[in-house]
């Protein structure tokens, strides 16, 4: 019943973060964005899922989730907690080194430092078996060397750190499999460079390019030989925030068409009287609240420890997500009509973002393949 009725406790860190969300009208200016989350991280927020022994609040994907969606309802969602606490902060929490969390668990927990995620690559797509960034062993040091290129990697130019996906070569097949590197942001032969985006956000999208980007031995995160389930550690929590943007996108979207259709007259009547506007913001509502319970879902049986009943779940959720945010906004956008593309609205920009959530960071046809696949038993068509 966890799952469909949220909790007291949890009722309250709703109302708590929506309440602070309210005192933060939308921006898109950097330096407030920055003490929006630096504030969020004050309060515990931020690092709501890391571990209470390194400075977290203890709690799961499922508390973290909670918070973006509602920052998302009130206009600022931070992009960057999908990727900072969520993926980062998961991985390290689960698989680094002693040292690795005491460095790096507490200062994510609290705001100070931020650490970007790096994975996709211009000729690898979804496919996290074709990435083709390297890391070999200096054998008199013992010194990783990692060699490659990745695109569309959030928020490097504000991160202290990415976490770099590379792969190293089995000894005992020469075959390549995939590891996590912590690659410092003033490493030496790590460049980036920034996508010129049609994309009104505050976090800036990059290329990265790592020319024998030299690293100590205890840059590598975890063991080298359980790369892949530590990857999928974090790549479900990813879905299930990417979930929890999306739905507070499209509850911000709703909100403002609710708003709008009640006081909006013609004819002496709210528009929000007839039916064809009625009748689509309702199912607009009610994909929304579908897509929150199999999030909700998602993110219980990941904190549970279920990663493969999670991997499911969270891919149907993110899958949910994004058409419902879509479907949100774009209803938004038509019950303003022309208003609905001003910026004195603030909705048009939305018809770009809203994208995001069914592109990134796995397309909607990838999860259908997955479903198909895994879920159904039917034959792969790849």
């Amino acid at each position: 019943m966890t799952t469909l009725i949220e909790s007291n406790e949890h009722k309250s860190l709703r109302e708590a973060v929506a309440a602070f969300a309210k005192t933060h009208p939308h921006t898109l200016n950097a330096e407030d964005n920055k003490r929006l989350w630096q504030e969020a991280a004050k309060l515990g927020y931020i690092g709501v899922n890391l571990p209470e022994a390194h400075g977290g609040g203890g709690a799961g994907i499922t508390e973290l989730a909670l918070v973006l969606e509602e920052l998302g309802a009130a206009g600022n969602p931070l992009l960057m907690m999908i990727v900072s606490p969520a993926i980062c902060g998961t991985v390290i929490a689960r698989f680094g080194t002693e040292e690795q969390k005491r460095d790096w668990l507490p200062s994510l927990a609290d705001g100070t430092r931020l650490m970007a995620f790096g994975i996709t690559e211009p000729d690898a797509g979804s496919n996290s078996h074709r990435i083709t960034t390297t890391a070999r062993r200096d054998a008199a040091t013992g010194d990783w060397i990692l060699t490659g290129r990745k695109v569309f990697v959030s928020g490097v130019d504000i991160a202290d750190a990415t976490l770099i996906v590379g792969r190293t070569e089995d000894a005992r097949t020469g075959k390549l499999k995939p590891c996590l590197f912590i690659v410092p942001r003033d490493a030496e032969g790590f460049e980036r460079r920034p996508i010129d985006m049609e994309l009104n956000a505050v976090e800036r999208q990059f290329e990265l390019t790592l020319d024998d980007v030299r690293l100590p031995a205890d840059a590598l995160v975890g063991d080298e030989d359980a790369g892949l389930l530590q990857l999928f550690a974090g790549l479900n929590p990813e879905r299930v925030m990417t979930a929890a943007f999306g739905i507070g996108m499209g509850r911000y979207a709703l909100s403002h068409a609710l708003d709008y259709a009640r006081e909006r007259t013609v004819w002496k009547t709210p528009i929000g009287a007839h039916q064809a506007i009625a009748h689509p913001l309702a199912q607009a509502h009610i994909e929304l609240e579908l897509a929150r319970l199999m999030m909700q879902k998602a993110a219980h049986l990941y904190d549970a420890g279920d990663d493969i009943g999670a991997g499911e779940a969270a891919n149907m959720a993110k899958y949910a997500a994004g058409e419902a945010c879509v479907k949100a906004v774009d209803q938004a956008v038509h019950t303003l009509g022309g208003n609905g593309l001003t910026r004195e609205y603030g909705l048009g920009r939305l018809i770009t973002a809203s994208r995001v959530a069914r592109i990134a960071p796995v397309s909607r046809e990838m999860i259908l393949n997955y479903v198909s696949h895994q879920t159904l038993g039917l034959p792969k068509s790849y």
